[in-house]
């Protein structure tokens, strides 16, 4: 039986799906598949020793998340044509001995907001957080056509940057730096960073902003019901959880660590399982 060694890095990873998500999908397709998480907060080692570690130690692949996405980049071989375009990477393949970085954030965004918001629209949409994350949903609105993307992050010059790889990308009208007043005029609006996780609670939106005519998508998927959904559901939004977008990057990046084809759609039911389970062990 084929056998891989994959892990998961960054901080208070602790509650992730990933693990169950890619064993439970590597056992129905007959595959040996151990996945691991390394912590940076436990294992007290800055993230070019965990990397070089797991090339030693074997490992064909890694996961990466907050905060290493983009702290990862400047210890790889190599970047697939989307990550470096990003400047971000959420997936490490360990390829005859080079640490490749690609980044399956993106597509699965687009493809979980195209499932679960089919006919939001796209004319005028704010993205909070310009990190690694949020480097990937940016690409991922314009490249599904938004018409204005307002970027905001509490770090200003993050958010400079970002809307600059954008306007190269994208055009020079289509990215703007801003900040939440502009979700009064926008069709749609996504959250793209920790706050809301169980590690940082709160919403990072004043409630009188939500109002019904905007759909609100959040990256966050444990809790589902983020403080921010919660309270723009209450108020009439539209609202997509972060769990669709966890799961499809996921399948992508099983598929790029295994060469196999995943099922997606198994994925998201094994995902929806793992949620009922941890609902229930609460």
């Amino acid at each position: 039986m084929t056998s891989y060694l994959i892990g998961l890095v960054g901080t208070g990873i602790g509650p992730s799906a990933s693990p169950a998500l890619h064993e439970r999908e590597a056992d129905e397709l007959g595959l040996r598949y151990v996945y691991r998480l390394l912590d940076l907060d436990v294992v007290r080692r800055p993230v070019a020793d965990v990397l070089e570690a797991a090339r030693v130690a074997g490992f064909d692949g890694l996961n990466v998340t907050h905060p290493a996405k983009q702290l990862v980049l400047a210890h790889l071989d190599a970047l697939s044509p989307e990550a470096e375009a990003l400047g971000a990477v959420n997936t490490v393949v360990f390829e005859r001995g080079r640490a490749v970085g690609h980044n399956t954030d993106a597509t699965g965004f687009a493809r979980s907001l195209s499932r679960g918001l089919p006919d939001g629209r796209l004319d005028d949409v704010v993205l909070l957080g310009a990190g690694g994350a949020g480097a990937a949903v940016a690409h991922a609105l314009l490249s599904l056509g938004t018409g204005r993307l307002t970027v905001h992050d509490v770090d200003a010059a993050r958010s400079a940057k970002l809307v600059e790889a954008l306007r190269r990308r994208f055009g020079a009208g289509r990215a703007e730096t801003g900040d939440l007043s502009a979700v009064e005029r926008a069709d749609g609006l996504v959250h793209a960073t920790p706050t809301g996780m169980a590690a940082h609670p709160g919403s990072p939106v004043p409630a009188a902003l939500l109002r019904p005519d905007l759909w609100v998508a959040d990256i966050v998927y444990r809790p589902l019901e983020t403080a921010l959904l919660a309270e723009a559901r209450a108020r009439g939004c539209r609202v997509l959880h972060g769990g669709g977008m966890v799961v499809l990057q996921a399948a992508e990046s099983f598929r790029l660590f295994t060469g196999v084809e995943p099922d997606p759609a198994r994925m998201l039911r094994h995902f929806d399982a793992l949620e009922g389970e941890a609902a229930r062990a609460a």
